[in-house]
């Protein structure tokens, strides 16, 4: 393992110095034939590194962490979490290494972090090992929810280590280089209060406040703050989440977020015929993060990162309690007020349309989308052309058509906006059966379709000629759609 010549963006290791508690150094297991399959450039630029450098031998090596750049300090990070509802004390990074944190061009700090470097202390029963595939999905999926304007772990780049990854089949392995505005996790607080040490426990408080939330030590109790301020922050990052069909498929408290931004790609995918009860992932057996439940299953993490900062919030336990209470009550208000708006914004509503005219409304079309099982992004976005009189394309969606026909009666009396409408709903996301096309190609060495579909994805407001397909739901022999971890 070498040392990295000095890139034009600078390393830190802050988390690994400040929380040694909570971190193994480590170091990625060498690749024995590393090529790079897709390099984020405009997020490189973004970062401070030269995207001509990514491409570089040193630059290739520095993306797997065979080379460690000056300043980085690389570790598997500690942390707890509740999975599927069963809390699991230790679990970690198994297959992943944070190099450090880099200082983009607006001065935000940010950690680069590898996924699928090799096993480390906490890979229990695992290869530490990532394949080609889901590693593109991750990216190509965190990219779409960026241009969609959903906060979200980014991908720098996806190299292939030329080593081969035993799953069902054997598959080309790669690992991902991630950006992320930290990798603090609600298990990370999770596992902080587990080891009994109430100086962790805070110091790691005071460092998310810094790195996320620094108008919290203006408040009268700061701990508190910072937990208000995650609450705002999930509640309206699962609104949107919602708003764009999105099912994260994963939602275990080592998966939330203290910045409000979606992490881990595994099993995640987006709904097409709209149905709240609607699961991918193969694992999620009784539905529990199921696309309609994710705002509840939002909350219960919530209310578990609350029962880790009871100390910082008060020295007394009861009225910790009480505070914490209060606190995750206003969660409900904020998503779902988060949410009508995104959706009074989908169906182009004018400021003056009131909240209690608007939420039947919506209400009533979702009771129409779901029994006609009706593509969530196809509907919405040619709803704009009903707003401009042209109501065909979105009424042919239905099988009751005369119940669409007197909801379109009520909501044409609005006057809708149909340029805020198509602002607002997407013409292209990640369909699910052109994301398996561009992985199954990309397996097998053709990264065309891949680059295709994050091209159409990469801009999703803007409806372009030739990519009629990138617009279409899945054809009829694709059949159920499972996702799977990739572990």
């Amino acid at each position: 393992m070498s040392t990295a010549p000095q890139s034009t963006a600078t390393f830190e290791g802050r988390f690994a110095r400040e929380f040694a508690e909570m971190v193994v150094p480590w170091l990625a297991e060498e690749a024995p034939d590393p090529r790079l399959l897709i390099p984020n450039e405009p997020l490189a630029t973004e970062l401070g590194f030269d995207p001509a450098s990514l491409r570089s031998p040193e630059g290739l090596l520095l993306l797997i962490g065979n080379l460690v750049p000056s300043g980085a300090t690389p570790v598997a990070q500690a942390y707890a979490g509740h999975q599927f509802g069963w809390y699991a004390p230790r679990l970690g990074d198994g297959r992943a290494l944070l190099l450090g944190e880099v200082a983009g061009a607006d001065g935000r700090l940010r950690d680069v972090h590898l996924k699928g470097s090799g096993r480390t202390p906490f890979a229990r029963g695992g290869d530490g090992q990532a394949a080609v595939g889901p590693m593109l999905r991750e990216y190509v999926v965190s990219e779409a929810m960026h241009a969609l304007g959903v906060p979200t772990t980014r991908s720098l780049a996806v190299v292939a280590t030329g080593r081969p990854v035993q799953r069902e089949t054997e598959v080309p392995g790669a690992v991902l280089t991630r950006v992320a505005s930290s990798h603090l996790r609600v298990g990370s607080f999770q596992y902080a209060r587990a080891t009994g040490d109430a100086g962790l426990l805070r110091r790691l408080a005071d460092h998310a406040i810094t790195r996320h939330h620094p108008g919290a030590p203006e408040a009268e109790n700061p701990y508190l703050a910072l937990f208000d301020a995650v609450i705002v922050a999930q509640a309206s990052l699962v609104a949107r989440w919602m708003l764009v069909g999105s099912v994260h498929g994963v939602m275990n408290t080592d998966n939330m977020t203290i910045s409000g931004e979606t992490i881990d790609y595994g099993p995640c995918a987006f709904m097409e015929a709209f149905d709240p009860a609607t699961v991918y992932s193969s694992i999620d057996e009784r539905g529990r993060y199921a696309y309609g439940n994710q705002p509840v299953v939002a909350e219960w993490n919530l209310a578990r990162l609350a029962e880790a900062l009871l100390p910082p919030f008060h020295d007394e336990q009861e009225q910790a309690v009480a505070l914490a209470v209060e606190s995750l009550g206003g969660f409900r208000h904020r998503y779902s007020a988060a949410w009508l708006a995104g959706m009074r914004a989908k169906i182009g509503l004018h400021d003056g349309v009131a909240d209690d005219v608007a939420s039947p409304l919506v209400d009533e079309l979702l009771a129409l989308l779901q029994e006609g099982r009706v593509d969530h992004t196809s509907f919405y976005r040619s709803l704009g052309a009903a707003a401009r009189g042209h109501a065909g394309p979105a009424r042919d969606l239905f099988l009751n058509r005369a119940a669409f026909d007197a909801w379109v009666q009520r909501w044409h009396a609005l006057d809708p906006d149909a340029g805020v409408m198509d602002r607002n709903n997407p013409v292209y996301i990640p369909r699910n059966h052109l994301v398996e096309e561009a992985l199954g190609a990309a397996t097998e060495g053709d990264l065309d379709p891949f680059k295709r579909l994050l091209d159409a994805v990469s801009a999703p407001y803007d409806e372009r000629p030739g990519l009629e397909r990138y617009a279409a739901a899945a054809p009829e022999d694709f059949g159920a759609y499972r996702t799977f971890c990739g572990t």
